[in-house]
């Protein structure tokens, strides 16, 4: 019980593993990368947030996905993103896990202490790049099945039980013995499944078909989840589509993303010919603030006491 009487709320993982408790249902998470994504995605009702490391890389570091965010960069971001909202679940990029196993025990433990309710851990080498790009390079599946087992013994000995999801590129990528391909991809996520991870990533899914064969080839015991990137290498499908097909979580990482840059390009070449932002754009302060939670951080200030915002 709270100091007021109430039940407290539950966390993200709590709320996270409710969601995937009910078969029948896929989780929606649309890609955030900043606090004011975030707060719009939430505005929005939105269940579940996702942490794109891509979006980070972009807006934080004005670089593209080429493995440059460290974990300073991710761990920060991912921490300042489930505070907003810390009954939402939050699934947040984690990359390789940043180092070998102890660092990867690390960052797990991490990523639970600041709120996050789920990460995923890739099989690229250190040098990664975007799932959707080519010329990927993957660490051997032996160094890859490390990784996974860190995470979950990471997970097992702390106090928060953050979902570790298992991500595979061996669909577009190749390791130093030139493994590679659905085939494989299938092989390394069987054996996460049996590493006791909680859920299963096929990164760069080809075609409708491949997405059904994913499903139909992987444990039906393990949630399985989406990568819907816009323009990217897998076939959009919609929200109800992918839960037809069996995927029980649907991230979007690219979501934001695809909106602000258009409108920001927009409003900037506005400025530069006319002198003037595209006359409709009037939000204004207040408004402007409103979508970052103004009232409600001032009706707090004034329950305590404070006279500030008065």
């Amino acid at each position: 019980m709270s100091t007021n009487g109430t039940s407290p709320k539950p966390t993200g993982v709590q709320r996270l593993r409710h969601l995937l408790s009910d078969p029948s249902k896929t989780v929606v998470a649309p890609g955030v990368y900043d606090g004011l994504t975030a707060r719009l995605a939430l505005e929005a009702g939105f269940e579940c947030l996702y942490m794109t490391g891509a979006g980070t890389s972009m807006s934080k570091l004005g670089m593209a996905d080429l493995g440059l965010a460290t974990f300073n960069d991710m761990h920060a971001n991912a921490a300042m993103i489930a505070s907003l909202s810390p009954s939402t679940p939050v699934i947040a990029d984690a990359d390789t896990g940043y180092g070998g196993p102890i660092n990867i025990a690390k960052t797990v433990t991490q990523y639970a202490r600041a709120g996050v309710a789920g990460l995923h851990i890739e099989d690229q080498v250190q040098e990664k790049r975007c799932g959707h790009l080519s010329g990927k390079l993957l660490v051997s599946r032996e160094t890859y099945y490390n990784r996974l087992r860190a995470a979950c013994r990471a997970r097992d000995e702390s106090r928060d039980d953050i979902l570790i999801i298992a991500r595979t590129d061996a669909r577009a990528g190749t390791d130093t013995e030139g493994n590679g391909g659905f085939d494989e991809a299938i092989t390394r996520l069987k054996t996460a499944a049996q590493l006791g991870v909680d859920a299963l990533f096929f990164e760069a899914i080809q075609t409708l078909d491949e997405a059904k064969q994913v499903i139909a080839q992987l444990p039906k015991d393990v949630p399985v989840l989406l990568n819907m990137v816009q323009g990217g290498r897998t076939p959009q499908v919609s929200n109800e589509e992918a839960n037809k097909m069996g995927f029980r979580i649907i991230i979007w990482p690219t979501l934001g993303l695809e909106a602000v840059v258009p409108a920001v390009r927009a409003s900037l070449k506005s400025l530069r010919e006319s002198g003037q932002p595209p006359l409709d754009q009037k939000m204004g302060p207040p408004a402007l603030f409103e979508t970052c939670g103004l009232k409600e951080l001032m009706a707090f200030d004034e329950s305590v006491g404070g006279k500030a915002y008065k």
